[in-house]
């Protein structure tokens, strides 16, 4: 019902849809999985045409993923280094029959960044500094894991062609390179949309 009301451009309670989840995802969801809401907007502005290709860096849970491919007529491809996450994703997918999204396990610095039109980045990389709410004992923080990641996407998007939309959330913006330009910013300025000028 919930992915039905998506398609049909329905407002979705975002606790509601935390439901579909077990309880130890759940118990995440306000500091690591992407609101409804948040989800719905950036998705739109993602995908500027049918068949749209965008890629979730760090899709966890697959929240966005579910989402941007329930609401609009693009294809989301969510990466995910935690296997028991992406399988979490996979599973929803499927019982849902959520259309058009695939979930990938593996690493950002393994993805070919050509093979998609459109970005959403949800500071995944921050669990390397942030020890005060960790999604499990998996990730060691790690501060240079950090930059190393924050430059290998900042220089992956700096080759991008002109064009290319990125969506972030919750960041501080390092992974953005200068030839991308603000085109519009929400809540309170912690969701920004980019597009590549030059």
């Amino acid at each position: 019902m919930i992915f039905k009301l998506l398609q049909a451009d329905y407002d979705v309670d975002d606790g509601r849809f935390n439901d579909l989840y077990p309880d130890e995802i759940k118990e995440l969801a306000q500091r690591h999985w992407t609101p409804v809401d948040v989800a719905k907007i950036a998705s739109q502005y993602l995908v500027e045409w049918p068949e749209d290709r965008v890629l979730d860096i760090g899709s966890g849970v697959g929240k966005f993923c579910l989402v941007g491919a329930s609401c609009t007529k693009g294809k989301f491809y969510g990466v995910e280094q935690r296997e028991s996450l992406v399988q979490i994703s996979k599973d929803l997918a499927v019982k849902y029959n959520v259309q058009n999204v695939e979930f990938i396990h593996g690493n950002m610095e393994q993805i070919l960044f050509s093979e998609y039109d459109a970005f959403y980045f949800y500071n995944s990389f921050y669990e390397n500094l942030d020890t005060f709410c960790p999604i499990d004992d998996l990730v060691t923080p790690d501060k240079d894991l950090y930059y190393s990641y924050t430059n290998h996407l900042r220089n992956e998007l700096d080759k991008a062609p002109v064009g290319t939309r990125l969506v972030s959330y919750w960041s501080g913006w390092d992974e953005i390179p200068p030839s991308f330009n603000l085109e519009h910013t929400a809540y309170e300025g912690f969701l920004n949309f980019w597009r590549k000028e030059a």
